[in-house]
């Protein structure tokens, strides 16, 4: 099954990565709270340490972030 990484785990990224989940697929998470991420990491997702982190080895990464300045800020984190 492919791999999907989900970062920003709002109301829409939370419920796709669970919908994700439902349907079989490994799923790594990260957010900036990892409180956004625990329901779904004990539903089996995995945990990311950083969004390049959740990124790596991905077949698709989906960001749900609230804007531009929070993309940049992503996209600048280290691995």
């Amino acid at each position: 099954m492919a791999h999907v990484a989900f970062i920003g785990l709002g109301r829409m990224g939370h419920g796709m990565a669970g919908r994700y989940l439902d349907s079989g697929f490994t799923v790594a998470v990260w957010n900036r709270s990892r409180a956004k991420a625990d329901d779904l990491v004990a539903r089996g997702a995995r945990w990311a340490d950083s969004p390049g982190d959740a990124a790596d080895g991905a077949d698709a990464a989906v960001t749900m972030v609230a804007d531009e300045a929070k993309m940049i800020e992503i996209v600048s984190r280290p691995k």
